[in-house]
């Protein structure tokens, strides 16, 4: 499992570029943002997951594609990107100390994390929610 601590100091920012937003995720750049698609989320009733990384972090673009293909495979739930670098005091807040950091949050409240790029984890988690919000799902 990898998760990142700190930026590294002499990182090249432009070899780093992976897209974050792909499939049905949604990129977080303003805490307005944020607030808006909580608010929709809980209007729609959907879980949100909450992927707190950044583009410098190796385990977090290691985990993006099946962050996005995740979000394909499962619409009910909301999945968000939160860059902790654009957004450093929001991510603070949320005490975030390694990325990735994923947050499952119902009516805004946080019902799961997991911390690291686990991808088995990540699955599994995704899985146990959308089952609890609708036992049928195949």
């Amino acid at each position: 499992m990898g998760f990142c601590f700190s930026k590294p100091q002499n990182d090249d920012d432009s070899e780093h570029h992976v897209e974050f937003a792909g499939g049905n995720v949604h990129l977080i750049t303003t805490k307005e943002s944020w607030d808006e698609k909580l608010s929709q989320a809980r209007k729609d009733g959907k879980t949100v997951v909450a992927n707190f990384s950044a583009s410098w972090c190796g385990p977090c673009r290691m985990i993006a594609p099946l962050y996005c293909e995740l979000s394909e495979k499962y619409p009910s739930l909301m999945f968000l990107t939160v860059d902790v670098d654009e957004l450093t005091d929001f991510s603070t807040s949320w005490d975030i100390k390694a990325t990735p950091t994923f947050f499952f949050l119902r009516d805004g409240q946080q019902v799961d994390k997991l911390v690291g790029a686990n991808k088995p984890e990540l699955q599994k988690k995704i899985t146990a929610i959308v089952d609890s919000v609708n036992p049928f799902h195949a």
